[in-house]
């Protein structure tokens, strides 16, 4: 299976750079030997974890660009080289110009990071104060902060509980707060991870249509880690794959898919609860007498598993479409593990 790459971002307007970026993280191993023990003391085993190896990716100003991959394969650590958490092994990163680990007090003034699973809230606060405290921190201006106030309490909603205490909040609702206060400093590069885990279809659908629109209205770069590769597909218009700390994949959705294989559903309905054969396609399951196959467009163009049918009984009806998009990565993936494997 190909690994594909991504070309084409001027230098001009370039909001992310990662040049031959890798990051090793050194462990240090114990031994359940008990003659072993004073030995590791002066000559400790020290596993290397090459969490990213001469990773190359540049973001352009304005983009929103999905970040992907399994548990492990890099993710994380990139979200934090790039949000001045840690600093890279090797290589170089600069955003917005700067550098995230020397020009850090600048530079965080200038983006917002958000994860799913924790919240910048007062917990025993109206949604308010924690706003308010957001102003005089960051010593914005009041013009400003009105503003945007406005902008986001419109565009999330915020008016039916703002002044609610945040531990009375649903998880969408705290999800939707935290976006707006991490947006009060109007920051240029919003690094999203799992922004929508947990939250109940309303809640993920009014989060990625705000998303939509600060893209659109603000032109804020927006970098989106996701294990629901359909909210990825919703909103990014490039996906970025990362696989054991390389960059495996880097182009659009439509590319991936066809890169990949362009995986559909077929459902025959028949007189008879046996499925027939079909050369070029693989029987999924049957319920009576109606049966789902999976298929490669690109191999077995769907008019000859028609024609195969045909040929073996009466088609009663037909449904065909294309794989969900996770089905399609969970593909990718095991592809991948059964290269390393061989």
């Amino acid at each position: 299976m190909n690994k594909q790459g991504h070309n084409g971002i001027s230098d001009g307007d370039i909001a992310i750079s990662l040049r031959d970026v890798s990051k090793t993280f050194y462990q240090r191993q114990r031994s359940e030997k008990t003659r072993d023990v004073l030995k590791n003391m002066f000559r400790p085993n020290i596993k290397e974890i090459h969490a990213l190896k001469n990773v190359n990716m540049e973001i352009n100003r304005g983009e929103i660009v999905a970040y992907a991959g399994a548990n492990g394969a890099g993710k994380s650590t990139t979200v934090k080289l790039l949000s001045s958490v840690l600093a890279p092994t090797s290589g170089t990163v600069r955003c917005l110009g700067l550098d995230p680990m020397k020009d850090r007090m600048p530079y965080v003034k200038r983006i917002g990071v958000v994860f799913g699973q924790r919240t910048e809230l007062w917990w025993d606060q109206p949604v308010a104060t924690s706003f308010e405290w957001k102003r005089v921190i960051w010593d914005i201006p009041e013009d400003r902060y009105e503003a945007m106030l406005d902008f986001v309490k419109d565009l999330l909603g915020l008016g039916e509980f703002f002044n609610s205490l945040a531990r009375q909040l649903s998880l969408g609702q705290k999800m939707r707060a935290d976006l707006g206060l991490m947006l009060m400093h109007e920051p240029e590069i919003l690094f999203l991870d799992e922004p929508t885990i947990g939250v109940d279809v309303l809640a993920k659908r009014n989060i990625l249509k705000f998303i939509k629109e600060l893209n659109r209205e603000k032109g804020v770069t927006v970098m989106l880690t996701s294990h629901d590769m359909d909210e990825l597909e919703q909103l990014a218009g490039r996906i970025v794959m990362i696989d054991h700390g390389h960059i495996a994949f880097d182009g659009d959705f439509r590319r991936l898919r066809s890169g990949f294989g362009d995986h559909r559903y077929l459902m025959l309905e028949t007189p008879q609860e046996s499925a027939p054969e079909l050369t070029g396609a693989t029987w999924s399951h049957s319920e009576g007498n109606r049966h789902t196959f999976t298929f490669d467009a690109a191999q077995t163009p769907i008019a000859m598993l028609l024609d195969r049918a045909a040929q073996q009984t009466q088609v009663v009806d037909v449904e065909t479409h294309r794989a969900p998009i996770d089905d399609v990565i969970a593909d990718i993936y095991e592809g991948w593990e059964n290269e390393r494997a061989d």
